[in-house]
């Protein structure tokens, strides 16, 4: 994907440290017990290089298995907000 998305070897550090960073809140969130994790979610989508798209990305860090647990809980988060969408048309 990254070489799809002509990320370049700047990019590729910078999307990785925001991962280590996010990971490293997410962690200690969980710790504390914290259940909704939104807020994570939209700042990885709000940083994010605008050649990624937020969900497509998720995807393939999953696939390829980084930072599982936060791409985990992002995937659930994506689709709670979808089924609460639907369920207000």
């Amino acid at each position: 994907m990254m070489i799809d998305k002509e990320i370049d070897q700047v990019e590729y550090e910078v999307l990785f440290q925001l991962l280590h960073d996010l990971n490293t809140r997410f962690h200690k969130q969980k710790r504390e017990g914290l259940l909704d994790y939104t807020s994570l979610l939209v700042h990885f989508a709000g940083m994010l290089n605008e050649k990624l798209h937020p969900d497509e990305t998720i995807l393939a860090l999953k696939k390829e298995g980084y930072y599982e647990a936060l791409m985990d809980i992002f995937l659930y988060t994506l689709k709670k907000a979808e089924k609460a969408f639907s369920r207000s048309r």
